[in-house]
């Protein structure tokens, strides 16, 4: 009898660890967890303009500040009206954000294309005038002086370019100086024979 039931327990205990080894050997049901990326929202565009070195369109991820788009841009110029601008503000998508100038300091180029052609060719016999040696005018070393020696380049713009070149290091080609804020296609033109980067 006892023989019996050893040999009893000895098949159920089998049943168990053989039901065990199937439960924990079976390949697993349902579909494998798959991690996704969270969704990321799409960048905000904004129109940077006013008184900073490169004026243009930028984008930004959702939350970005003015602080922000105004570094993107270059920073700010020195006659920036920086009591004007909420530098915490947020920015929102398709903002045009306008860094104000200090009063008196607002750019001539506009006025300055708009006078008659006569007015701009006297101007610019004018300047050459100041320059009888007919040496180039080294952009990365000139004066305030010296720049604003430049036909359409007045002493607003001049200042500009001595804060662009110490904010941005040498200009490396002539063209770059369009970069600066007030200096567009009509005064590079005017002043492309008279300047140099060596």
């Amino acid at each position: 009898m006892k023989n019996a039931l050893f040999v009893l327990l000895g098949v159920l205990a089998g049943f168990v660890f053989a039901g065990l080894l199937m439960f924990v050997s079976r390949a697993p049901a349902g579909q494998p967890i798959v991690l996704q990326p969270a969704p990321t929202k799409s960048p905000i565009a904004v129109h940077v303009i006013g008184a900073v070195p490169r004026p243009g369109l930028y984008e930004f991820a959702e939350g970005a500040r003015v602080q922000d788009a105004i570094d993107a841009a270059g920073g700010m110029l020195s006659t920036a009206n920086t009591d004007a601008i909420n530098l915490a503000a947020l920015l929102t998508d398709g903002q045009q954000l306008t860094i104000p100038y200090q009063s008196g300091n607002e750019p001539v180029e506009d006025a300055t294309t708009l006078e008659l052609p006569g007015a701009v060719v006297e101007e610019t016999e004018s300047a050459a005038g100041t320059n009888p040696s007919g040496d180039l005018i080294n952009i990365n070393t000139a004066s305030l002086d010296e720049l604003n020696a430049l036909p359409g380049i007045g002493p607003t713009i001049a200042q500009r370019i001595i804060d662009y070149r110490e904010q941005n290091g040498a200009f490396s080609t002539i063209e770059e100086i369009m970069d600066v804020s007030g200096v567009g296609p009509t005064t590079f033109d005017n002043i492309k024979d008279l300047i140099t980067v060596n």
